[in-house]
């Protein structure tokens, strides 16, 4: 059996994209990496990963995830900044989600900057 394609949308199993990341083996190297990742890590529900990569002057006290909610879809539509020089970046994304059997989407322009050389999510713009 083949292993599962990464949740993030990347063509590579979850144990050697995302799963490198969420167990701490290696850091996002680009803005858009941490998202793909952070959107894996509600996806699976890692409450931990995803605090751990939110600045600490936006950070809440919880996750907020919604165990009812299934993630499927990730569409990256755009980015700025946010490669390996930059110090700050933008991803504008569509998530897709199932929740109570009805397909929903949200989209978001997120703003990512680099905190002690690893990027962490700032906010939505």
């Amino acid at each position: 059996m083949a292993p599962r394609s990464c949740l993030c949308g990347l063509p590579a199993p979850y144990q050697d994209c995302c799963g490198r990341l969420h167990r701490g083996e290696a850091a996002a190297a680009t803005a858009e990496q941490l998202m793909r990742s952070r959107f894996t890590a509600f996806g699976m529900g890692d409450e931990a990963y995803l605090l751990r990569t939110w600045h600490p002057s936006a950070r809440p006290a919880r996750a907020g995830l919604d165990r009812k909610v299934r993630w499927v879809r990730l569409e990256v539509l755009e980015t700025t900044g946010g490669s390996v020089v930059h110090a700050e970046g933008t991803v504008r994304f569509r998530a897709h989600y199932v929740e109570r059997g009805r397909a929903g989407e949200m989209e978001e322009h997120s703003r990512f900057v680099r905190l002690d050389g690893r990027w962490v999510y700032a906010g939505a713009l």
